[in-house]
Order: structure tokens, then C-alpha cells, then sequence
């Protein structure tokens, strides 16, 4: 019913008013992708789902693929599946607690004993020992290589792996270290465009198996560095399929996100890396 008010007809739901802003903004829409894209297993243990690989289980828990196995006890080539309970956390097997071999070099320690030196002069008319290595040889050089410091700056071994850009594109979302962070790069592009193997490897996981991911393949490039590619339109790979670095390995696309984009990742060793300080400038 319209009102008579200070000699002016006001019609009832017609008074004007400044009206909030829709909430289907695109910051908004963001924010909802990056709570999707939380695809991460949480929990003590995790029964195998259809489709899953222990590459794909170990990468959402945010663990190396071996100390997942070792854990479990699953040896290589890590066959498992579905209804299987996998512990996601727990002791390592004492003999299984490095993951990398480790030489030590030992420092000979001072023996004040006299049967010491009595007994280094019955022997000196004896051939030394062969050493267990050449001083020449390389390969002992780069088993030593691996130490534990490397695990705290992966940095330092980026030129094992040769990188290049899977696609081109604006890098609309940066890597975070924070625990709920974006945990690789996310670049924009055309739905469809072609989507390249970053280095060369295995695929290890093709599938859109992992919420908040959508079709996602990952490479293993050695035993220490994966690649993740996720939201392609159509994957163009297959498990346990060798690849080399520029081959097209899926077609871009928005699955499980808002817009085409590809979602890039490098894990070292299980957790996540900026892609940016591996990737060619």
C-alpha cells in the first residue's frame, strides 16, 4: 500500500538504499579455491582408497614415499590396495631410519697403550689393507655428498634436476610456507593449452583421485625431487609412463578450481618447495 509522507507517494520495497556488494566476487571465489585445493591427509593412518598409489597417499600426507613404505613395511615397487590401513605416522625400522646412505669419515684417535706401537711394528712387514676406496674414485665423493644438512636447504641440489616452465602464463597465486599456505604456484591460462613435464621422469600418480586437485598427474624425477601438475582439462599420460622434460603431458583446465589454471608443485623428499626458486628465471 503506498504511504502519504511529507507530500510525496512512497511505494512500499521501492525506498532507496546502497546495497552490499555480491558476495560472488572473485576474491571471494579465490578464497574458496584455496580452501579446496587443501587436499592433505590429516590423522594417523589412512585406508586406500580406489585409484590411490602410495606416490599419491604419501604426497597429501606431505611425507617421502619411502618413509611412508618403511613405516608400513611395503616394499618396492609399493604395491597396495583399496580397504588397506596405512599408518601415516610411527617409528622407522632401525634399519630402515636414514633414508639415504651416510659415510662418515672417522678421525683415528690417539692410543696411549704401549702394546700399541709394539703392535704396529710386528705388523709393518705386513701388506696394508687395500682401502675401500681409490681416493680417485668419484662415486665414493657423491655417496658422501648426501649429508642431512642438504634435507634443511633442498636448495642446494636443484642443479640435480634440470627445470623448465610446464606452461606459460601469469602466476596468479605465490608459493606459502605457512601450514595452511598455497604449497606450490598457481599460472593462469587458456583452457586446453598445452601442459609440459617440467624435467624428466616417471609418472608415479595419474588420476583425479586427490579432492581439491582435480586431474592431476605426478612425475618422480629421482629419488628425492616430485612434480605435481593438477586441475588439467584431460591427462595424456599413464602410470608408471617415462617422460621427458617439454613433453605434453595433459591439456590445461579448471577442474576442482574456479578458472583454467595449472597448479605446479615440487616436492623435496615430501615437502613442499618454491617452485620459483627452482624453475628458470
Amino acid at each position: 500500500m503506498a504511504l502519504l509522507l511529507a507530500g510525496l507517494w512512497v511505494l512500499p520495497g521501492c525506498s532507496s538504499r546502497t546495497a552490499p556488494a555480491p558476495v560472488t566476487t572473485l576474491e571471494l571465489r579465490e578464497n574458496f579455491y584455496q580452501e579446496r585445493n587443501r587436499g592433505s591427509l590429516s590423522g594417523s593412518s589412512y585406508t586406500v582408497q580406489r585409484g590411490d598409489t602410495l606416490y599419491a597417499i604419501a604426497f597429501r600426507a606431505g611425507k617421502d614415499v619411502r618413509q611412508l613404505a618403511s613405516i608400513n613395511g611395503i616394499a618396492s615397487p609399493y604395491t597396495i590396495y583399496p580397504g588397506q590401513r596405512l599408518k601415516l605416522s610411527g617409528p622407522l625400522p632401525k634399519a630402515s631410519a636414514n633414508t639415504t646412505p651416510v659415510i662418515t669419515k672417522t678421525t683415528p684417535t690417539k692410543n696411549t697403550n704401549k702394546n700399541s706401537s709394539s703392535q704396529a711394528k710386528s705388523n709393518s712387514s705386513v701388506k696394508p689393507a687395500k682401502p675401500v676406496a681409490p681416493k680417485n674414485q668419484k662415486g665414493y665423493v657423491q655417496t658422501t655428498a648426501k649429508t642431512p644438512e642438504k634435507t634443511a636447504h633442498p636448495t642446494l641440489n636443484r642443479d640435480l634436476v634440470q627445470w623448465q616452465w610446464p606452461v606459460k602464463g601469469k602466476i596468479i597465486s605465490g608459493f606459502s610456507s605457512q601450514q595452511h599456505g598455497n604449497k606450490g604456484i598457481d599460472i593462469a591460462g587458456r583452457d586446453g593449452a598445452r601442459v609440459n613435464a617440467a624435467a624428466s621422469g616417471q609418472v608415479v600418480y595419474a588420476g583425479n583421485a586427490l579432492r581439491g586437485y582435480g586431474n592431476l598427474v605426478i612425475i618422480k624425477h629421482n629419488e628425492d625431487y616430485l612434480s605435481a601438475y593438477a586441475h588439467n582439462r584431460k591427462l595424456l599420460v599413464k602410470e608408471k609412463q617415462m617422460v621427458t622434460a617439454g613433453q605434453q603431458i595433459a591439456e590445461l583446465g579448471s577442474t576442482d578450481a574456479t578458472d583454467p589454471r595449472l597448479h605446479f608443485e615440487i616436492r623435496f623428499r615430501g615437502s613442499s618447495v618454491d617452485p620459483l626458486k627452482y624453475l628458470p628465471k
